[in-house]
C-alpha cells in the first residue's frame, strides 16, 4: 500500500451547543480536516482544526506540500512518516504549525492502520484499560451570571460531572490585537468572580469546576485572580500566564493554592520536559491535533506517567479532534479527561456516519475499525470552501 495524496478540506460547519440551555442557538465554525488517501482505496482522516482563519489556512497550504513530501510512502510506517515531516522543517521551526501538519496526518495513518487492521485504533495500544473515557465540557463564555449559572445546571442536568469555563469573557479590550499588557480592569475581574461563585452554589461542592486562562495575563493578575476564586474550590487553573515564559508559569505557581493546567499550546515531548522536571503544573493538557498527533500524545502521556501528572487531551474543535484524544487516552492509565466542546456533540451529526456516544461524563468508542466514523463527503463538498476540498 501507498501513500497516493494527502488533501486538506476547510469545512464551516455548525459548532456544538447545549440545546437544553439558553445557548442553543446555531453558529458556523471552520473546521480542517485532512484526508489521506491510498492506492489500495482505503482513506485515514484527520483533523487540525485551528483557531484562527488565518492558521488554518496556513496549514492548508503547507499540507499540500507535505502531500508530494510522503507521496509514495508506505502508510503503515507512521513513526518513519512522523520523523520525515519533523526533520523537514528543522531549520524554520519544527513545533507549532510544523507539528499540526504532521498530527492531522499521524491520526489519519493510525486511522488507516486501524481499518487496515480491522481494529479502532485503541485496541492497538494493548487494549483499553477502562471501558468508558472522561470528558469535561463547556458552558458558554460570555454570558451574564445568570446565564452562566443556568448553563452550568443544564450542563451537570446531561450527567456531566466537570466543566470548564473562562468567567473573564469578553477578554480585556487590548485582546483584539494580541496580547499587550495582561491585565484586566477591576469590574471584569468581579464579574467573573460573581459567575464563579454562583457556578458553585448551584452545582454543589462536589462538581468539578475548572477555569480557563487562556494564556492572556501578566504575573500578577494572573496571581491576583487565582486567589480570588480560591474559596470556591476550583479544580485547576489553566494557562494563567503566555505559553512563551515558564518563569512567569513559576512565578504564579508558587504564589497560588490552586493547581495548575498547561499544554493546548505546548507541542511535543520536549516542550513538556521542562514543565514536568520543573514541576510546573499539576495537570497537562496537549491537544493530539496540534502537538504531534496520537503517536507524540502517548509519548507525552508515558513521560507524564513516570512523574505521577495526569494527562487530559485539549480537544474541543471537531469530532476527529475529540475521538483521537479518546481513543489515544483508551490505554493511558493516568488520563483525567477529554476536553470537549458542549455536553452534548449533536451539532456534529450532520458531517459524520456516525454519532458520537456520549453517556453522562464518559463517550464509549464503538467497536467500528479505525476511528470509529467516516466524514459525509457529500456535505463535506458543498460546504468547503473554495479551493478547500478534493
Amino acid at each position: 500500500m501507498k501513500i497516493t495524496k494527502v488533501t486538506p478540506w476547510l469545512v464551516e460547519a455548525p459548532t456544538p451547543y447545549l440545546d437544553t440551555a439558553n445557548d442553543s442557538h446555531i453558529r458556523n465554525r471552520e473546521y480542517v480536516y485532512v484526508e489521506v488517501n491510498t492506492d489500495e482505496g482505503v482513506t485515514g482522516w484527520g483533523e487540525i482544526t485551528g483557531t484562527s482563519a488565518v492558521s488554518n489556512r496556513a496549514v492548508c497550504a503547507s499540507l499540500r506540500h507535505v502531500s508530494d513530501l510522503i507521496k509514495g510512502d508506505d502508510p503503515r510506517l507512521i513513526e518513519v512518516i512522523w520523523n520525515k515531516i519533523f526533520r523537514s522543517f528543522t531549520y524554520m521551526g519544527s513545533r507549532g504549525a510544523t507539528t499540526n501538519i504532521i498530527s492531522g496526518i499521524d491520526i489519519a495513518l493510525w486511522d488507516i492502520r486501524g481499518k487496515v487492521l480491522g481494529l479502532p485504533i485503541s485496541e492497538l495500544f494493548g487494549g483499553p484499560v477502562r471501558e468508558g473515557i472522561p470528558i469535561y465540557c463547556h458552558p458558554e463564555d460570555g454570558s451574564s451570571v445568570e446565564d452562566s449559572i443556568q448553563h452550568a445546571k443544564a450542563i451537570k442536568a446531561t450527567g456531566q460531572k466537570s466543566l470548564k469555563t473562562d468567567p473573564w469573557f469578553p477578554h480585556h479590550t487590548e485582546e483584539s490585537n494580541g496580547y499587550l499588557t495582561g491585565q484586566l480592569s477591576a469590574e471584569a475581574e468581579n464579574h467573573g468572580v460573581e459567575i464563579i461563585a454562583g457556578m458553585r452554589e448551584a452545582l454543589g461542592p462536589d462538581f468539578e469546576i475548572l477555569i480557563d486562562c487562556h494564556g492572556r495575563f501578566d504575573a500578577p493578575t494572573a496571581i491576583r485572580l487565582a486567589k480570588a476564586l480560591e474559596p470556591y474550590n476550583i479544580f485547576w487553573f489553566e494557562e494563567p500566564v503566555p505559553v512563551e515564559s515558564t518563569h512567569a508559569l513559576r512565578q504564579v505557581r508558587e504564589n497560588v493554592n490552586v493547581p495548575i493546567c498547561v499544554g493546548e499550546r505546548i507541542h511535543t515531548r520536549w516542550e513538556f520536559i521542562p514543565i514536568l522536571e520543573n514541576e510546573l503544573a499539576d495537570f497537562i493538557m496537549p491537544d493530539v491535533t496540534w502537538t504531534g498527533g496520537i503517536s507524540e500524545i502517548k509519548k507525552i502521556a508515558t513521560m507524564a506517567e513516570a512523574y505521577y501528572v495526569p494527562i487530559s487531551p485539549h480537544d474541543a474543535s471537531g469530532p476527529i479532534n475529540v475521538l483521537a484524544g479518546a481513543h489515544a487516552m483508551a490505554s493511558v492509565p493516568n488520563h483525567y479527561r477529554v476536553e470537549t466542546s458542549r455536553a452534548k456533540l449533536n451539532a456534529y451529526d450532520v458531517m459524520i456516519d456516525h454519532p458520537l456516544d456520549i453517556r453522562g461524563d464518559k463517550i464509549y468508542l464503538s467497536d467500528r475499525p479505525g476511528l470509529g466514523i467516516e466524514l459525509d463527503k457529500d456535505y463535506m463538498r458543498a460546504n468547503a470552501l473554495e479551493g478547500y476540498r478534493d
